[in-house]
C-alpha cells in the first residue's frame, strides 16, 4: 500500500496486488492475475471505494496527468468528491 492523498476530507490509497505465487490457480486451472487499485475514503462521510479494472486504469491516468500539471488542492477535492459518490462501503476500523 501507498499512501498518494491524505486531507482532512479525503484519502487515497494505492494499493498494490501480490505477485501470484507458483501453484496458485483458480479452480479451473487459470492462474489469478494480480489486482492493482485505489481506495478512496471520504472521511466527511465514512465511506470508502475501492477502484479496480478500468476504473483504476482511469484513476491512473488522472494520476499521471497531475504529474504533469501539478493540481490545486481544490482541484484534487473536486475529483475525488466525484468518486465519493460511488463510496457505499462504511469504512471499518480492525
Amino acid at each position: 500500500m501507498h499512501m498518494l492523498y491524505d486531507s482532512d476530507s479525503f484519502a487515497v490509497v494505492h494499493i498494490h496486488a501480490n505477485a501470484p505465487q507458483s501453484g496458485d490457480a483458480s479452480p479451473d486451472g487459470v492462474p489469478h492475475m494480480p489486482r492493482h487499485g485505489f481506495e478512496i475514503v471520504d472521511k466527511r462521510s465514512g465511506k470508502e471505494v475501492y477502484l479496480d479494472g478500468s476504473w483504476a486504469e482511469m484513476f491512473q491516468m488522472r494520476i499521471n496527468a497531475w504529474q504533469q500539471n501539478t493540481p490545486s488542492q481544490e482541484e484534487v477535492e473536486t475529483t475525488l468528491e466525484g468518486y465519493s459518490g460511488l463510496a457505499q462501503m462504511p469504512v471499518v476500523v480492525h
